[in-house]
């Protein structure tokens, strides 16, 4: 399957090449149709890609940045409680320091948390774009 892209620069998953028209899929929708052909044109973005492009981009973020059901309630819980500080956190859940402040870390990468001083100490709270996510993800906006 090849992503190609209309005159009007949508996106569409091409099924099936068929003379001077070609069946096409809208990643959105799932809704085929035939367009002419000269109105397409192949672009390099992949078609797994496009399709998941229809996902909201704060929810992409979470999805790629929690890979664990353990980090998906570590932002959870922040997000719920935060910012918290991070030794509440050492104290709080079964994380070692170095798992904590790696999985911290893949979580600011994806701008999903943020620093936040906590009664003078060093600790977290999320980012918009993970409160918009987690509230999408549990239907609670």
């Amino acid at each position: 399957m090849r992503t190609v892209r209309d005159e009007h620069g949508r996106t569409y998953l091409l099924v099936k090449r068929s003379g001077s028209e070609w069946l096409v899929r809208d990643p959105e929708t799932g809704q085929e149709s035939y367009r002419p052909e000269s109105t397409l044109e192949p672009i390099e973005e992949s078609p797994l890609e496009a399709v998941s492009a229809t996902v909201s981009s704060p929810v992409r973020a979470v999805l790629t940045a929690v890979r664990t059901e353990q980090a998906l309630g570590l932002l959870l819980e922040i997000n719920r409680d935060g910012p918290v500080a991070v030794t509440t956190l050492l104290d709080r859940y079964e994380y070692c320091e170095s798992d904590l402040h790696g999985q911290l870390a893949e979580f600011r990468a994806a701008g999903l948390i943020e620093e936040e001083s906590v009664a003078g100490k060093r600790g977290y709270g999320t980012t918009d774009v993970a409160t918009d996510a987690l509230a999408t993800i549990l239907d609670t906006e």
